[in-house]
């Protein structure tokens, strides 16, 4: 979850630092006090495209940065993505994300202190949080996130159907591969029998080239080299004051004085141990000499050898591993062409095979979503025509079970139909005109999906809806994350605007939640809120952000019941409606 945000030189903010904690986060101010920029800046952390007009005019750059703390199975995902792009984790299991936005559109990205791009941030997204802004959350809301809201309510796994959905499409390939037109195929084979030729005449061997390195640098200074052993082994053994003759004259003078003291016995073994040494060292240096051969016909022969491996490692890779594992491939797709009726009879047989076994998980998977759907469907349809929106709400699934429409995530296409007036035609949801309608459809779908209903209300009939209460129940036992609502109360207010708070409030169980209101109903249900105001200091206006309690919570609702001018009986009524809500 978020546990802070911290802003330089964004907007109208010079320099402010949030703290945000588990359960529902309020944020409230004036009408263009900024409270939207807080989710603008979230949002850019979370990979949004930047622009420079978010520079404070007189700075060169903004800066933006968060920390957020992972806790149990939700580690797993970051980690893996952070693995995946060369970047740490933190030892305490924080997240710290911080973008730079310099002036000409240029900036930086730092993922836990690291240099990272915002493609890593987009990618570690959908790990953290959600924004869902008024019609940012339906724009992001396509084919695949469809599928994938439905498949968290269900419980439902995809792997099988993406691994089989691979195999599947891995042997179509490779069948396509080989039913090229003619032309191409009689191309590539003349191709292919000239690379496997030049590959195999020249008989290469796993790391040759390193070894003739060797070879050719001993070659190439042989007579600098033999006279540098040479005189190493005249001094350690040969020479008259040699090293060995050195350390044989002391041995014998310690030998006698051992015999007098039994102390230096063991400084006796260790000049016998030290001779040993130089003595082998000296006949290892004799040996290597003798065998150097000033030989400039060998000399040549092993460059022209290096010339050769060179040449091929820039036409066929850039390591001998390399083109070897190329000459490999090469040989393997003549011997594919060579055997081709063969071959393609059985990869026919694997795809038949492999076509069976992905309908058969597709089709259960299309199974658990169209039982899901129902569910989901009546379950949404309460959680609206709570929140002022005598609505109906379908969930449409188009099967199909042609291969054209096969995908990793089956081969269902999803869309969510809604009808936000009695009597009109149900339209799909991304088509909605009010912003603050399409905000609301997103938490009551969040609302369902993320907590869960009691036993016997999952068995119930799909025509009996379960009462708010039971469909409150609790929090799903899933990793905590971070949902974004702004503006969700546009339009609405009263009774509606009472059961919004309750629907973020019950979001808030198992999930971080942030949301932008301007309405007291809602403020009064948050577990910590936050005043958004913007004042002129100095002529200049600023934005700052504080935690507000007690008394100063109190003061803040009753501004938001009667506006600017606050009386003794707002006061009072917001007080009261804290402490019912609270």
């Amino acid at each position: 979850m978020l546990v802070e945000l911290r802003l330089e030189n964004y907007a109208v903010i010079d320099n402010v630092a949030v703290e945000f904690a588990s359960g529902l986060n309020l944020l409230t101010g004036e009408t263009g006090a900024g409270k939207s920029i807080l989710i603008d800046a979230l949002a850019l952390l979370l990979g949004e495209k930047a622009s420079s007009d978010v520079i404070r005019a007189g700075a060169d750059r903004a800066v933006i940065s968060a920390v957020f703390q992972g806790e149990g199975p939700a580690e797993k995902p970051l980690a893996e993505t952070l693995a995946a792009n060369g970047l740490d984790e933190s030892d305490d299991g924080s997240l710290i994300l911080r973008r730079e936005i310099a002036t000409g559109g240029k900036g930086r990205v730092f993922v836990n202190n690291q240099p990272a791009t915002v493609a890593v941030l987009r990618q570690l997204a959908p790990h953290l949080a959600t924004i869902h802004a008024q019609n940012e959350s339906i724009l992001a809301f396509d084919g695949p996130a469809r599928l994938s809201l439905l498949d968290a309510f269900a419980g439902s796994k995809t792997e099988s159907v993406s691994e089989t959905f691979a195999r599947w499409k891995g042997i179509r390939a490779h069948i396509e591969e080989l039913e090229r037109n003619e032309q191409d195929r009689l191309r590539l084979l003349d191709l292919w029998i000239f690379q496997k030729r030049e590959i195999e005449q020249a008989k290469l061997q796993p790391e040759e080239d390193e070894r003739l390195e060797t070879e050719k640098r001993v070659l190439a200074n042989a007579e600098r080299i033999y006279n540098a052993a040479m005189n190493a082994f005249d001094l350690l053994y040969e020479g008259n004051a040699s090293t060995s003759s050195s350390l044989r004259a002391a041995q014998k003078q310690i030998e006698e004085l051992s015999r007098y003291e039994p102390k230096f016995q063991d400084a006796l073994a260790a000049v016998e141990t030290a001779r040993i040494s130089v003595e082998d060292i000296g006949a290892t240096l004799r040996d290597y000499a003798g065998g150097i051969q000033a030989s400039p016909e060998h000399l040549a022969e092993v460059e022209d050898r290096l010339a050769l491996i060179d040449r091929l490692k820039r036409k066929y890779g850039p390591t001998l591993d390399a083109v070897i594992a190329f000459g490999a491939e090469v040989a393997t797709k003549l011997s594919d062409v060579e055997n081709k009726d063969e071959i393609l009879h059985q990869l026919r047989a694997d795809l038949t095979k492999a076509s069976v076994a992905y309908l058969g998980a597709a089709r259960a998977l299309s199974k658990k979503r169209g039982d899901a759907a129902r569910r989901l469907e009546k379950l949404v349809e309460a959680e609206i025509n709570d929140l002022a929106m005598k609505s109906a709400f379908r969930i449409e699934i188009t099967t199909s079970e042609e291969d054209g429409n096969w995908s990793p995530m089956g081969i269902d296409q999803i869309v969510y139909m809604i009808s936000t007036n009695p009597g009109e035609p149900l339209r799909q949801l991304e088509h909605m005109a009010s912003g603050g309608e399409l905000s609301r459809l997103m938490l009551a779908l969040k609302v369902s999906v993320e907590t869960d209903t009691s036993t016997a209300s999952k068995k119930e009939s799909v025509a009996r809806v379960p009462s708010p209460a039971k469909r409150a129940g609790s929090p799903r036992s899933s990793p905590q994350r971070t949902l974004v609502f702004d503006e969700i109360d546009s339009g609405i207010g009263g009774r509606a605007a009472e059961a919004v708070g309750k629907k973020l409030k019950a979001l808030a169980r198992a999930n971080q939640v942030l949301c932008v209101t301007h309405l007291p109903q809602i403020a009064t249900f948050a577990d910590h809120h936050y005043v958004i105001e913007k004042k002129d200091s100095a002529g200049r206006f600023r934005t700052s952000i504080r935690a507000v309690s007690g008394d100063e919570r109190t003061e803040e609702v009753a501004r938001m019941l009667s506006g600017a001018k606050l009386t003794e009986t707002s006061r009072k009524h917001a007080e009261q409606m804290i402490k019912t809500n609270g």
